[in-house]
């Protein structure tokens, strides 16, 4: 019997865990490109989240960050070598790749830097004013006003 790991999906997946997205991000897998390159997501906070990804070689000319509707994508184009290099031994990958991830509604792109070879990209949850919840303040009725005697005679 063949068992399937999703956690590869839930490491694409940011700011919802939504089973229905994952479970459809999952037909479009491809196994190879989840290895390179190698990156980490971090919550800073209830609403902050940081990307980081591991882009040795490339720099902020060679990178292209794209978020569309709820995907955020992101490739990396390599290099031409201007003169052929001999290498001994090549450990550093220096190949293009493409990278996408899901994000959940109302998750925006707040920035993006390059230090030290890793790429950071931060995202911010923004709820709109009319989704977050608020508070109802409860009135009480006015009293009904005591009837009048108008005329004290029965008619």
């Amino acid at each position: 019997m063949r068992t399937f790991d999703l956690t590869p999906l839930f490491r694409s997946t940011i700011g919802f865990d939504h089973l229905d997205r994952v479970l459809e991000a999952a037909s479009h897998v491809d196994e190879s490109a989840l290895a390179y390159p190698p990156y980490n997501i971090e919550k800073l906070n209830e609403d902050r989240y940081r990307i980081s990804m591991a882009v040795a070689g490339f720099s902020d000319s060679d990178l292209e960050i794209t978020a569309k509707g709820n995907t955020l994508l992101i490739a990396g184009k390599a290099r031409k070598e201007e003169a052929p290099v001999q290498y001994l031994h090549r450990g550093i990958a220096g190949r293009s790749f493409e990278r996408r991830f899901e994000l959940a509604d109302h998750i925006r792109v707040a920035q993006a830097s390059l230090q030290n070879g890793l790429l950071h990209i931060d995202l911010v949850r923004e709820i709109p004013e009319a989704m977050k919840p608020r508070t109802i303040a409860i009135t009480s009725a006015a009293p009904a006003p005591a009837p009048q005697i108008v005329d004290g005679k029965a008619a």
